[in-house]
């Protein structure tokens, strides 16, 4: 479903339900074209907002309790703003929830409202549609009861609703992402400073593909905050704040300290750091052979090293290595399934994606999913 259509059905829902004007909000997913797992070790990530996402619909309540409207799942949801806490298995709830809870904890006074919202982000394909919720809500609510929050701290606070509601401790790439998104742009995101660089993106006779893979394998969650004691832990054993400020020097002094695997995971967050910053480089340079080559780069240190990726995600990857019009891929997100995001030859892209899921749906018996995006503006009113 386009965006368009999106709004407005969302717009439809609440007028039907709740019989006033609603406040329109739509907040971006997100796809990352390098960087992964960088983000919660303070390093370079180079994510950008994508024209699929939320809509959400919200106004001002009189009534004593607040009421939410998941429109594609067709669940409503009613809850007090007094003693908010996580729901057990709460699914979206706790996004919503988090997210009021964490405004109480700065101190803002909020109302009761009525909300109503729906997703064309494909579930599980690794392009934050949780970042993409919380962000609507944060900046839907904000908007309503003039609370004066800037973007940056609406982020922190969709942060915090993802640590402490939905229980993953995730970095901050995906509420930046999703919030100060450009349209047709990437961001190089510094995420210790918090700060960014936009690069105009123009893949000239390329064009960006994701494949769903269509799995979501149970390791997700767990192995995410796995990876990032393992960090923390190799951190401190450095001496250093995070791994964006160890070498792949410091780290060997310390080799003979920590285990094989966690050497290995160490190093591909410090490899994955500088392959960042080539990748920005080569755009600069219009350099598309690189940009492909540090994909497939990128990947195999996912899947050999960081162990993040899966065998539906390793295929898809390999398939794009022996395509012709592919010159670069790798996963995206967090892992165990989701997407891979490739550059493709425009003018190979229809042949390439029949061939890939005829490849695919061979060798497991199902289908994937694939999607064109474009590069589009972060979480904004809709007028």
């Amino acid at each position: 479903m386009k965006k368009e259509e999106l709004i407005k059905e969302v717009t439809d829902s609440f007028k039907d339900q709740f019989h006033s004007e609603p406040l329109i909000v739509f907040s971006p997913g997100r796809i990352n074209l390098i960087g992964e797992h960088t983000d919660y070790n303070e390093g370079f990530v180079f994510p950008a907002a994508i024209d699929k996402g939320i809509a959400l619909a919200i106004q001002k309540s009189e009534e004593s309790n607040s009421k939410v409207f998941a429109l594609n799942k067709e669940e409503l949801y009613e809850f007090g703003l007094d003693q908010i806490k996580p729901l057990k298995n709460g699914d979206w709830r706790n996004y919503i929830l988090g997210v009021v809870a964490e405004l109480q904890v700065l101190g803002k006074t909020i109302g009761n409202f009525n909300g109503v919202f729906s997703g064309n982000i494909p579930g599980g394909a690794g392009m934050s549609s949780s970042a993409a919720l919380e962000n609507s809500f944060v900046f839907g609510i904000n908007e309503l009861f003039n609370l004066g929050l800037s973007k940056e701290e609406m982020i922190y606070v969709s942060q915090k609703a993802e640590h402490n509601y939905a229980g993953v401790k995730c970095g901050i790439m995906d509420q930046y992402a999703s919030m100060f998104g450009i349209e047709d742009s990437a961001l190089l995101l510094d995420c210790r400073t918090v700060t960014s660089k936009p690069y105009r993106i123009d893949f000239k006779d390329y064009d960006l593909m994701l494949i769903n893979t269509n799995v979501k394998h149970d390791l997700a969650e767990t192995a995410y905050n796995d990876r990032r004691e393992v960090c923390e832990k190799v951190s401190q054993l450095l001496g250093v704040v995070a791994l964006r400020d160890a070498t792949a020097t410091d780290l060997d002094k310390i080799k003979q300290d920590i285990s094989e695997a966690d050497y290995q995971k160490a190093l591909y967050v410090i490899e994955e750091n500088n392959r960042v910053k080539k990748f920005a480089t080569a755009i600069e340079n219009d350099d598309l052979r690189t940009l492909g080559n540090l994909l497939f780069q990128s990947h195999d240190g996912l899947s050999i090293q960081y162990k993040v990726s899966c065998t539906e995600l390793d295929f898809l990857v390999t398939q794009a290595q022996g395509s012709s019009d592919v010159i670069g891929a790798r996963m995206m997100g967090g892992g165990f399934g989701g997407c891979t995001i490739n550059l493709v030859r425009k003018s190979g892209m229809e042949a390439f994606k029949k061939q890939v899921s005829k490849d695919f749906k061979n060798e497991f018996g199902r289908a994937c999913s694939v999607y064109e995006v474009k590069l589009s503006q972060g979480t904004h009113l809709v007028n």
